[in-house]
């Protein structure tokens, strides 16, 4: 069974830009070296098909509280790099954010503990639904007018729904992202699955695992990095003889 992690963010008013060229790896940040893939799509004609113009006007014209972008991030199965990452990566987006303007970027930094390649994609979004009628940027990121639409901003796909509805829409979410790595691992002949479910509902008894971060490994000396992976790579399967174990790796 392969890694499963699915992880959503919310960006603040002023931060869109910046994040952008995060994802992306542009300026400083190219000299990461670790972009595999990057791409756009679903932009305003305003946005003269530059998604750094498209954030910037979210970081100018979003209201002080609204969120200027919504963000995943999802483990992708390192046996897919290569000609099949692109085609999973753009079926992942279609489907999990439809319509909406996004930003995208795969990175496949190595892994600061074991120095594995840790094969990921960021997919930035706008929550604003593209609904037909032509706006400035400033009007796109205005409030949602629901008599008149054509008056107002462009309606936000979270906006009126409850937590428990958002819950359970992230839910959905993360049972979606793994049938369609699945699928797309069954179609080039590799064996190995992923899974959305918590390691309690999978029968795994172990302790979820918890992001060390790069400064916290960099401090761990060889011993203690090599029984930090003999202690994550312990588990047992339920009726084995260890307790039960927590919440899936996959971080809502």
């Amino acid at each position: 069974m392969a890694s499963f992690s699915f992880q959503i963010k919310s960006g603040r008013k002023g931060d869109a830009l910046g994040h952008s060229r995060y994802v992306a790896r542009r300026g400083y940040h190219s000299a990461r070296g670790d972009l595999v893939l990057s791409g756009y799509g679903n932009l305003p004609a305003w946005a003269d098909a530059d998604p750094e113009q498209f954030w910037r006007a979210a970081d100018e014209h979003e209201r002080i509280n609204g969120a200027t972008y919504r963000e995943l991030i999802v483990a992708l199965p390192n046996v897919l790099i290569g000609t099949p990452l692109r085609p999973l990566v753009e079926d992942l987006i279609c489907k999990l954010i439809g319509d909406r303007p996004y930003q995208y970027a795969v990175h496949s930094p190595k892994s600061s503990l074991q120095g594995e390649q840790n094969l990921h994609m960021h997919l930035m979004y706008s929550d604003r639904m593209p609904d037909g009628f032509t706006r400035s940027p400033a009007q796109t990121f205005a409030r949602f007018n629901p008599v008149s639409p054509w008056r107002g901003g462009c309606r936000k796909m979270s906006g009126g729904r409850t937590a428990m509805q958002l819950r359970d829409d992230l839910i959905a979410m993360r049972k979606l992202a793994a049938d369609i790595q699945n699928a797309h691992l069954a179609k080039h002949g590799h064996s190995v699955r992923v899974d959305h479910r918590s390691l309690r509902d999978q029968g795994i008894s172990r302790a979820p695992e918890h992001h060390l971060g790069p400064g916290r490994i960099r401090s761990m000396s060889p011993q203690e990095k090599e029984d930090y992976v003999r202690r994550r790579e312990g588990w047992q399967p339920r009726g084995a003889g260890a307790s039960d174990g927590g919440s899936s790796e996959a971080r809502l």
